[in-house]
């Protein structure tokens, strides 16, 4: 799979964008703040309708777009699969008579041109990011964990995305109707629905989660094996809120699920909030069995970050039959010259990936040939050398 072309219209510091994208390695090169990871951005907006750093959509629109009558960003690609070609567009339009950090944001979202709902995007575009805070997965916030389990389950299941979305929504109702029994405004009785909601979706995802986790362990320990030198052995364990076990299909897993909401209803209902599911689950990094997110050095934690990414791609090329767009922004400077090694040595079997970098020498001439290198400046992105031409 690649991106064969990518226009952007008031997206970030990119007034006007039309970008030609060939196979193999591309680089783009520039200081600081320029607009290099904002065209990575553009593409993983593409892939999952979010940005993996802003925190609202109003963010990704142009500030001089915002003084206009009206605002809106415009992000396009046309893409190429091994058997098709296809377009994915997504619009952003702040609502006319504010430009306000409250104004709300419409998304449209187009496949070949055809208006669809954000969930239908996913899994049509698929890609794997790489940063430098890819540490975070292993040393912070389970948040990010899950929100990792959730992106590659999605590309792969739409069924997935569409129980993600319906556990949220049932999730935020059976809090409130929890608020209102503990202020006795609500009967009992009314759990009933939601918890056979939140059972329903819920043990889907944990399912999911828990079969993703097996597959991605059988690709991750020859990675990290072969990064750390052959003296660390990494092992991810999935930490369900729920109990699960090797053999739990997913009719257990509701049984166990049921279960658990049973026993904690009371404290449940004497805090206000959902205290079993999906939502509280985890995923731990252990380097020869230890926790790398407690014990954990920052080179071994970054180099299980890494782990999981490059398994996080050869898993989803095994799924898809396709090989996902990576995109790797500005991570070299944070690798050992033999992680650098090992991630070119994947990076150049791989159809596409979009490197930035803030060094003229990365990747170096005798580890690894670019298809094409462009220099990115003040919004601008300017081809500096193309193979074959």
């Amino acid at each position: 799979m690649q991106v064969t072309h990518l226009s952007l219209t008031s997206f970030r510091n990119y007034r006007r964008l039309e970008l030609d994208i060939p196979s193999g390695l591309i680089v783009f090169q520039g200081d600081n703040a320029q607009g290099k990871t904002n065209l990575l951005e553009a593409i993983w907006v593409l892939t999952t309708t979010k940005s993996h750093r802003a925190t609202t959509d109003r963010e990704l629109i142009n500030h001089a777009a915002l003084t206009e009558i009206l605002p809106v960003s415009r992000l396009f690609a046309q893409v190429q699969r091994r058997d098709s070609n296809f377009s994915v567009e997504v619009v952003l339009k702040l609502e006319k008579g504010s430009a306000s950090d409250s104004a709300m944001v419409r998304k449209r979202i187009r496949l070949n041109g055809v208006i669809r709902r954000a969930a239908a995007l996913v899994g049509q575009v698929n890609a794997v990011i790489f940063s430098a805070q890819d540490i975070d997965l292993v040393s912070k916030a389970p948040t990010l964990r899950r929100r990792f389990l959730d992106i590659i389950c999605s590309q792969v299941d739409p069924h997935y995305l569409h129980c993600l979305q319906q556990y949220y929504r049932v999730m935020w109702q059976r809090n409130r109707l929890l608020r209102l029994l503990r202020e006795h405004r609500a009967r009992i009785e009314q759990m009933e629905f939601w918890d056979r909601e939140l059972i329903e979706n819920g043990s889907y995802l944990i399912e999911k989660r828990h079969r993703l986790v097996q597959n991605l362990n059988e690709i991750v320990k020859g990675i990290h094996l072969k990064l750390s030198g052959a003296v660390e052995e990494l092992e991810i364990l999935y930490m369900p809120s729920v109990a699960t076990g090797e053999s739990d299909s997913l009719q257990e897993i509701k049984a166990e699920f049921t279960s658990a909401l049973h026993a904690v209803q009371g404290v449940e209902i004497a805090r206000g909030m959902s205290l079993r599911g999906p939502h509280r689950d985890d995923l731990r990094a252990m380097v020869n069995g230890m926790d790398a997110g407690i014990y954990g050095s920052r080179g071994q934690q970054r180099t299980a970050a890494l782990s999981l990414r490059l398994a996080e791609a050869e898993y989803l090329h095994s799924q898809t039959g396709e090989q996902p767009v990576l995109l790797l922004d500005d991570i070299f400077s944070e690798l050992d010259q033999k992680r650098q090694e090992h991630l070119l040595e994947f990076v150049s079997s791989s159809e596409q990936a979009l490197l930035t970098t803030t060094d003229p020498g990365i990747p170096s001439p005798s580890l690894l040939s670019p298809s094409a290198c462009f220099r990115v400046a003040e919004g601008k992105v300017e081809p500096t050398c193309i193979r074959g031409g």
